[in-house]
């Protein structure tokens, strides 16, 4: 596997990472079977291991902790932090300094480790100040508790504004940015990835299969919903017309990728990683078959030819489904808009 820079923090990482999203009551229940899931991901290269404090409230995290025992040197480890971890208390939540310092000791605890690679804001607070975020972050990583920090899902004005709050301040930066991208969300595109790009941030796409939509379980006809309960009904909802939209691209991509030799997932994979704005695609499987269909993946170039019907299908910059850009839900919210 060929190792990438993660933007300019001297680390290199797979372009595959293994997202831990699944490992735990959220997907897979069998903690022998997600620890030998995450063992085989390890064999094969993959060095870029992703979590988050929510997933299936922090038991994923303890599931990664122990898989990890004996070899957490040979992994950059990322987790994530901001989602409700208590419903009824809202201080358990967010990015204020308070719940940052309280929750880096708990996912630290989680996952066995005395430091964090990578910790991240799983979204944009729109009702905190990023420098109380960032101030926070700094700490911890002067603490030694966290070596570098990063945001989820920022736009690219929030992305900017992060930076020149870090620079102005002299705090601890953002050097990634974890957005969502595939096929069927090109939205990064025109904006996210260019601005990623300026700052000299890696960046760590989730979702390559958009939720999957692009592994080949959902054509038209079918009438399966989401694999997982972390998956909203609402995104499988196949009479609503932007779901047709979708099932229409899915169908013609399922034609391209027979005509190239490859399989949906392997054309949806590589055509995130060839992006040369993209470090890693998060891959997040629930079972050993699954990550054995993901893996082909990273030793795939796709031909100019394939990329451009792939453009065809679906036009640079588009997202085929608004909803599924993870963009705007502060912002488009009823009592935010002029009318």
């Amino acid at each position: 596997m060929q190792y990438r820079p993660l933007g300019r923090t001297g680390v290199q990482v797979s372009p595959l990472c293994l997202g831990a999203m699944m490992f735990g009551p959220w997907g897979n229940e069998d903690e022998a079977d997600s620890v030998r899931i995450i063992h085989r991901a390890l064999d094969a290269g993959i060095n870029f291991v992703d979590t988050a404090d929510v997933y299936s409230a922090g038991v994923s995290e303890e599931i990664v902790g122990k898989a990890l025992k004996d070899r957490r040197d040979d992994v950059f480890l990322a987790t994530k932090f901001f989602m409700p971890m208590d419903q009824d208390d809202p201080n358990q939540r967010g990015g204020s300094r308070r719940w940052i310092i309280r929750e880096v000791e708990n996912s630290l605890r989680r996952l066995g480790t005395d430091h964090i690679d990578l910790y991240q804001v799983h979204r944009p607070s729109p009702d905190t100040d990023v420098a109380e975020t960032l101030g926070a972050l700094t700490d911890l990583v002067r603490q030694g508790k966290v070596r570098c920090i990063g945001s989820s899902s920022y736009s690219g004005s929030q992305i900017v504004e992060a930076q020149w709050t870090s620079r102005e301040r002299h705090l601890e930066r953002f050097v990634t940015e974890q957005p969502p991208y595939s096929i069927l969300v090109r939205g990064i595109e025109e904006d996210v990835l260019p601005t990623v790009r300026r700052h000299g941030m890696g960046t760590l796409t989730y979702s390559p299969l958009s939720g999957g939509w692009l592994s080949g379980r959902y054509r038209k006809n079918a009438s399966e919903g989401p694999a997982s309960a972390a998956r909203p009904q609402a995104r499988f909802d196949m009479s609503t017309p932007a779901n047709q939209r979708k099932l229409d691209a899915v169908e013609q991509l399922a034609v391209l990728a027979e005509k190239a030799g490859l399989t949906l997932i392997e054309l949806a994979v590589a055509f995130v990683i060839d992006h040369p704005g993209v470090t890693s695609a998060i891959i997040g499987p629930r079972t050993m078959e699954q990550l054995e269909a993901f893996l082909p993946a990273a030793d795939i170039t796709l031909s100019p030819d394939v990329l451009d019907a792939l453009d065809e299908i679906v036009a640079p910059g588009v997202t085929v489904n608004p909803v599924d850009n993870s963009y705007g839900d502060f912002e488009l919210r009823a009592d935010q808009r002029r009318r």
